[in-house]
């Protein structure tokens, strides 16, 4: 069995891609690795409160490794931290590393660029799947997820906080991808057949954060398309609170 860790963003594709590794007998799959904002105690992107990401990892009833940023962070900043963090897990072994991406092509390449580099095998069990399809098998399943940040350049207020159903998908508009591969929408998972039990949460308020480009094209973790010169740089999130 190859020694595995996963990429955990707390979110709906994370947790069906993390189904359906437990399900094969190649991957020893034992620690969930998570990038976290150490200025806000909050998952990268996500917003979510450290608390529910712990809740997650004791509902999966398996390890969790926080990876931390400043909450202003540049991409050199970036890879020295995630160099520094693979070569790490890299000496206790671990071969292969799973992700919940569907169909960025560019940032799969960024991520197998950076692996190759110390010698870790990405695995991509949702990769070019039909993502109405990947997000019907995600419900059919039983998992229960709600959206905790939206940009606010595609989707207002109303669609942060709430639960991930079938009026969720007919609400979205057409430009938006229903299960928010291009960063249109983020969500917490709180339930599934992979939990051993639910996570009780009540939903906070809602806030639009918007960031400030740095001058340096390069440095800007918040782009829409590598080929783009635009960036998303306003989100609605809704702030989750444990129980």
């Amino acid at each position: 069995m190859k020694k595995t860790y996963f990429n955990w963003s707390s979110g709906k594709d994370s947790a069906l891609a993390l189904y359906k590794v437990l399900q094969d007998p190649t991957y020893n799959l034992d620690l969930l690795v998570t990038t976290v904002n150490k200025d806000f105690n909050r998952v990268s992107m996500h917003g979510l409160r450290n608390e529910l990401l712990l809740k997650q990892a004791e509902a999966l009833e398996i390890d969790l490794k926080t990876i931390a940023f400043p909450a202003d962070v540049t991409m050199d900043l970036y890879s020295e931290i995630m160099k520094k963090a693979m070569d790490s897990l890299l000496k206790k072994g671990y071969s292969h590393t799973i992700f919940g991406d569907i169909f960025l092509e560019d940032l799969k390449a960024y991520r197998d660029t950076k692996l190759a580099e110390v010698n870790i095998k990405g695995v991509y069990p949702l990769w070019k799947k039909d993502t109405k399809e990947v997000l019907q098998e995600f419900l059919d399943l039983g998992f229960k997820a709600i959206t905790v940040c939206v940009n606010a350049k595609l989707l207002g207020e109303e669609f942060v906080g709430r639960v991930i159903d079938e009026q969720f998908i007919k609400d979205l508009p057409q430009n938006v991808d229903v299960c928010g591969e291009n960063g249109e929408f983020h969500t917490f998972v709180f339930d599934g057949p992979i939990f051993k039990n639910p996570i009780d949460f009540s939903i906070g308020e809602k806030i639009l954060r918007s960031y400030t480009l740095h001058d340096n094209e390069d440095d800007n973790c918040h782009q829409a398309k590598k080929e783009e010169s635009n960036h998303d740089t306003s989100f609605w999130y809704c702030d989750l609170l444990p129980k």
